[in-house]
């Protein structure tokens, strides 16, 4: 009996199934890859944590002195004279006649004083002839009071450049400390320092103005 393939000379099949190749499966590469991403997010993550705990504690910037054109540290800046809170400008300073009574208080220092009888010549830093009485009061003052400390301030007109003013109100002060330290008083006791033409008290545009911006302040910085 004739088999289906029977009408073949050779007797081959009359047909072949070829079974197609199955293609490679992407997915379970996919969620691999995925899952490795996260895993190694997840530890980057845990390292900056760890970084952040351990960080130092923020330090402030320290300040550092310029350096002049010549290459030399400039000194830093200091305050010329002391702040008196009772007085919004120097015309309003009470006179060194009421040194004794505020040593003898328990008001706060610093508190400044103005020199009421002592002025200085133009561009001269040289006490003047009778100017001495109002210095041997305060050295009789200063003597009852030990340990109060003072700071003396100089001051200069409008006349004459910063630089200049500066430099005359200093020796100015220097003075006077001088003629404290003549009459008994501790020199260690005493500073010095320069206001130059700042903070006048008169005008500058007259004569008797001018005058009185020549002036010594007295700042009492402890006692």
């Amino acid at each position: 009996m004739a088999g289906p393939n029977d009408d073949r000379p050779d007797g081959a099949p009359s047909h072949i199934h070829i079974e197609k190749k199955k293609g490679i499966n992407w997915l379970p590469w996919l969620l691999l890859a995925l899952g490795l991403l996260a895993l190694l997010l997840a530890l980057s993550r845990c390292n900056r944590n760890e970084t952040a705990s351990i960080a130092p504690a923020a330090v402030a910037p320290v300040a550092v002195p310029e350096a002049t054109p010549t290459g030399e540290t400039a000194a830093p800046a200091r305050e010329v004279v002391a702040a008196t809170p009772t007085a919004d400008s120097a015309d309003a300073l009470a006179g060194t006649s009421a040194v004794d009574a505020f040593l003898a208080s328990t008001e706060p220092t610093p508190r400044t004083f103005v020199f009421e009888k002592l002025n200085f010549d133009t561009a001269d830093s040289k006490l003047r002839p009778g100017e001495d009485a109002e210095i041997g009061q305060v050295a009789t003052t200063l003597k009852q009071h030990a340990n109060a400390r003072i700071r003396i301030a100089g001051y200069a007109d409008s006349r004459g450049t910063d630089a200049a003013n500066m430099a005359l109100g200093k020796a100015r002060a220097e003075s006077i400390k001088a003629a404290l330290v003549a009459q008994g008083t501790d020199a260690s006791h005493i500073e010095t320092a320069s206001g130059g033409e700042n903070d006048p008290v008169d005008t500058n545009a007259t004569a008797s103005g001018r005058s009185e911006n020549r002036r010594t302040e007295l700042v009492v910085t402890a006692r």
